[in-house]
């Protein structure tokens, strides 16, 4: 696999494979360790929910930062090593069981992230522009992105057997050990990256980093305080209150770029923004897979184990050992349901015990012991999808190519978008077989619905970052792939506040239904500018 590719390559798909490990292990157990009435901090569905959209919204934020300093400031080893040992710390810091030391160990861990995650792939990038190599770029990005979800489908069986058999604390400090073999693989490759890790430097026709300061980053926190301290919650909640009014200045900066571009910069520009307004919805949609996913698998999908599986998963410590109390059910009802004003969640005492939704005919019997398999395993399936589906996806376009029919980067996003709505249908169809979560629902309505949203990924997220590389003007490249991660940092956060909504939905049908709903409108809005997005990429000489 190596023998064609620069040396350096082996230590960056490591690298990024082990720091993919950490960040998808926490990712994977972070709203079940905050909804734990034990050993966690007992927040209801929508405390939880929302701070999960917040910390993963400022996550894909903080990239946009982060590229522009090792760009211009700092280099890239610099960059990538700071950001790693930040994330390490961060994640190691969560298996501290304190309300503030976990908002610390957030913000290391998006700080972090910012560093780390845009500069790697930058990297990877410049090692491959040499002519020597420059034309198996896509290839090299192809095994690289294997490494990233190699990483997040191994590490929730890392993450099940330790915070089963040690606890939540011992999972996170994974997390960080995972996060520094990735930069000590990262620093051992340092010879074979040559200039490639070297600074850029401000450039003739860059922004000056302090205007960025100045217009994005200082209005964005004056905005966000204003936001947090407004009386009561106009968004769900104060941090939603606050990261919309940050955001304002952000897409006001970026809706100027347009009106301040020269005349033939304004249509490609045009077209980079109204990709990013329909993206977002993609992400709200997607990135429900650590809240309201989560929740389906925990609480709603059937995950006992028995026979030789049983005897495997118990042997591998990846499956829990629950016992069944009869006088338990009734009790739930009584004193650890949920307290609701106005039909609005106040307090979850205890999230439903797994024999809650069990069909009376299939309970076990009184002081029976059940093997449930571990429900961050369901975070797996959507890099397992990716894994095997990627090859396929592949071959399919260079197919096309060869006849002559692939479609244009813009169609493949549309297509993308209309794929990821179908897969909300068979989240429909799982709530309609367990009889709306009365019963437990089979593990492959959740197995096929990933698939399906993988594929839509695969069309959409790589030609995502594709269209911007190919329309934006050269002179500000770097801020328009700004623009993508805010729409990305903007999805990410919408999906959290409508994972808040969980519980508002009795018929919980109607939550995927608006989830497809969501996903519709954005296919149609992208279909309607279809024909002009094409015609803009034509005349850029792109189709």
């Amino acid at each position: 696999m190596w023998s064609n590719h620069p040396k350096a390559l082996p230590f960056l798909f490591f690298s990024e494979m082990w720091e993919r490990f950490g960040y998808y292990l926490m990712i994977g157990i972070f709203t079940l360790y905050l909804k734990d009435v034990k050993q966690g901090f007992g927040m209801t569905e929508a405390e939880s929910a929302d701070l999960y959209g917040t910390f993963i919204a400022l996550v894909f934020l903080t990239p946009f930062i982060g590229g522009l300093l090792a760009d211009r400031y700092f280099g890239y080893k610099k960059s990538i090593v700071v950001g790693g040992i930040l994330m390490g710390i961060g994640y190691c810091l969560m298996a501290i069981h304190n309300l503030s030391m976990l908002y610390l160990s957030m913000f290391l861990v998006i700080a972090g992230n910012g560093l780390f995650k845009p500069n790697i792939s930058t990297l990877l990038g410049n090692i491959y522009s040499t002519p020597q190599y420059n034309n198996q770029k896509d290839e090299g990005y192809n095994i690289f992105y294997m490494g990233i979800n190699v990483g997040a489908f191994i590490c929730n069986f890392f993450g099940a057997v330790l915070y089963i058999v040690l606890g939540w604390g011992y999972a996170f400090i994974a997390a960080g050990i995972g996060m520094f073999i990735g930069v000590v693989v990262f620093i051992i490759g340092t010879k074979h990256y040559g200039d490639s890790i070297l600074k850029k430097g401000v450039k003739e026709g860059d922004m000056p980093f302090s205007t960025i300061v100045l217009l994005i980053l200082v209005p964005s926190i004056v905005f966000g305080v204003i936001g947090w301290m407004i009386p009561g919650a106009i968004v769900g909640s104060d941090s939603t209150d606050a990261f919309i009014f940050a955001c304002i200045p952000v897409i006001y900066f970026f809706s100027s770029i347009y009106f301040k571009a020269d005349a033939d910069e304004k249509r490609p520009v045009a077209a980079l923004l109204s990709i990013f307004a329909v993206v977002i919805l993609f992400w709200a949609v997607f990135k429900q897979n650590g809240s309201a996913l989560n929740t389906w698998a925990d609480r709603y999908t059937n995950r006992e184990v028995t026979g030789g599986t049983k005897n495997v998963f118990d042997n591998l410590k990846l499956a829990q050992s629950v016992t069944y109390a009869k006088d338990s059910v009734p009790k739930y009802d009584a004193l650890f349901r949920i307290q609701k004003v106005e039909g609005k969640v106040v307090k979850e005492y205890n999230y439903p015990p797994y024999f809650k939704n069990v069909a009376p005919e299939k309970l076990p019997a009184d002081g029976t012991k059940v093997s449930l398999w571990a429900t961050n395993l369901s975070q797996s399936i959507n890099p397992g999808w990716v894994i095997l589906l990627t090859p396929l996806v592949v071959a399919f376009f260079g197919y096309l190519k060869r006849k002559k029919k692939e479609p244009s980067t813009a169609t493949k996003i549309a297509l993308g978008l209309f794929i990821s709505g179908l897969s909300t249908l068979f989240m429909v169809g799982a709530v309609w077989a367990s009889n709306n979560g009365t019963d437990k629902a089979s593990v492959w309505w959740l197995v096929i619905s990933y698939g399906v949203v993988t594929i839509g990924e695969l069309f959409l997220s790589p030609m995502g970052l594709s269209l911007v590389s190919k329309l934006s003007p050269p002179r500000i490249t770097s801020l328009m792939m700004g623009g993508w991660f805010l729409a990305t940092s903007i999805g990410n956060k919408l999906s959290g506040v409508l994972a808040t909504m969980w519980d508002t939905y009795d018929n919980k049908a109607n939550y995927f239904w608006l989830n497809f709903a969501l996903l519709m409108a954005a296919t149609v809005m992208c279909f309607a500018m279809l024909k002009w997005l094409n015609k803009i990429m034509k005349e850029k000489g792109l189709v």
